[in-house]
């Protein structure tokens, strides 16, 4: 039993990401900005593909940027269970340290450009509020670039061009899910093709539960497949028969 326990602790630390949300300069930005709130903020961040690293084409950065800002300060965060809210609390008082950890080591990293802090007064005195974060700047070796936070920190990422995205977007141990924005299909097809993730969604963010969708990780997140006839194969009884002729 102690054998297993520690192969079942092992798979566990393997199961995760740090997720790409790349925008190009042509990319719809309304539609970027929306997707990446949900992406970074459904569930407060604790979601193992959530889009925690944006990565933004310098001559849309400063408007998405802005465009970002302006539409998450709208963000109500409160009682999951009163459909207005639209972010909840981290699960519990060691996540949220986990969280503040990782945004003390991010303001000398990046530009704390939002949050930053936890949320108190009220009924936030009854869970483990933390405010959406935003950091600016950030390079992508930084520890909040790499490292899973697992809450509402978003890191926002500029790039020159596509190789650049490329390279930035596979510098990651994680390779569970990425996003791609962009107007061009042949573009969008070309790079989701280069990314070394399980799950690519092309102008939309967090698109799953599509039952013949095979859903699933590269290198550090996770082994195997669910969904999909690739998710079936594991229940199946193989019979392997050998027979010696002579």
């Amino acid at each position: 039993m102690r054998a297993a326990a520690n192969n079942v602790k092992k798979i566990s630390l393997e199961l995760g990401g740090k997720s790409p949300n790349i925008i190009f300069g042509d990319a719809n930005l309304q539609g970027a900005v929306i997707g990446s709130l949900f992406g970074i903020y459904l569930n407060a961040g604790q979601v193992c593909q959530a889009g925690s690293r944006v990565l933004v084409q310098q001559e849309v950065h400063d408007q998405f940027l802005n465009m970002f800002l302006n539409f998450s300060g709208g963000l109500k965060v409160g009682d999951p269970l009163d459909p207005q809210t639209r972010m909840g609390p981290v699960v519990s008082e060691q996540q949220l340290r986990t969280v503040t950890e990782y945004v003390e080591t991010g303001k000398g990293e990046a530009k704390l450009v939002k949050g930053g802090g936890r949320l108190s007064g009220g009924e936030f005195d009854k869970g483990y509020f933390f405010e959406p974060t935003v950091f600016d700047e950030v390079n992508n070796a930084a520890k909040i670039a790499q490292e899973e936070i697992f809450g509402p920190v978003l890191t926002v990422i500029p790039f020159k061009d596509a190789d650049e995205a490329l390279r930035m977007a596979n510098d990651s141990m994680y390779g569970l899910a990425a996003a791609v924005w962009t107007a061009d299909i042949n573009k969008a097809f070309k790079f989701a093709k280069g990314i070394k993730a399980g799950t690519v969604w092309v102008n939309c963010y967090h698109t799953a539960g599509i039952p013949h969708m095979p859903f699933g990780g590269y290198k550090q997140s996770g082994i195997g497949r669910e969904l999909g006839q690739e998710g079936m194969e594991m229940f199946m009884e193989t019979k392997s028969i050998a027979i010696k002729l002579s």
